[in-house]
């Protein structure tokens, strides 16, 4: 039986296989993800059943088989597909807990990947994306002087207290030194903390 390439959890497959392979635009990107299994997962992945799961072609059909998933979950260190899924049930778990009580996000209980809504006063709007060592980068802004690409580095974010960015850095720019302080909510403190995706799961509400 075949699994929907629409799905969550294959979704969230391709977008953990391009964190550790890249970026994939082009036929080409394909070939060599192919090539990459093979030296891998000493498995053999035809180009056009990949640029299938990645939604890249339309000739085939939108399934793709158990066998197949299992090969490519290996690539992100899980042993098969299963396991692979039953890794984003635990993650989403987690993260759904973070959720229900959002007073505070504690940077140790997050995962890569990991986007979360922020709102200050007066109708400043930023959300950025978890990416590691307590660091991360924003990926949309509203109404703030902080841009998409611009990172920083905190421990916690706290509704009601304000947020020290430290390490920041604007796009493009490598990280600076724990000088560089960039402070929001000064006056109201956070007043939004939205987890809005995790694993490459949008969250529900």
């Amino acid at each position: 039986m075949g699994i929907n390439i629409n799905t969550p959890q294959v979704s969230a497959l391709r977008t953990e296989v391009e964190r550790k392979f890249g970026r994939i635009t082009s036929h080409s990107g394909f070939v060599k993800l192919a090539e990459f299994i093979e030296q891998e997962c000493k498995e053999h992945v035809s180009i056009t059943t990949l640029e299938r799961i990645w939604n890249y072609s339309t000739r085939n059909a939108d399934s793709v088989s158990v066998r197949i998933l299992d090969i490519i979950s290996r690539l992100t260190g899980a042993e098969c597909w299963e396991a692979f899924c039953n890794t984003l049930k635990a993650k989403a778990k987690k993260e759904s807990e973070l959720f229900a009580s959002p007073d505070a996000i504690n940077t140790s209980d997050l995962i890569k990947g990991t986007r979360i809504k922020i709102g200050w006063q007066p109708d400043r709007i930023c959300e950025v994306e978890y990416i590691g060592e307590n660091r991360f980068v924003a990926v949309y802004t509203e109404n703030s002087s902080i841009r998409p690409g611009d990172s920083f580095s905190c421990l916690q974010i706290q509704k009601g207290r304000e947020l020290y960015m430290d390490c920041f850095a604007r796009s493009g720019e490598e990280v600076c030194n724990s000088t560089n302080r960039y402070v929001v909510g000064q006056i109201s403190g956070i007043t939004i903390i939205e987890i809005v995706e995790a694993a490459g799961i949008p969250v529900q509400e």
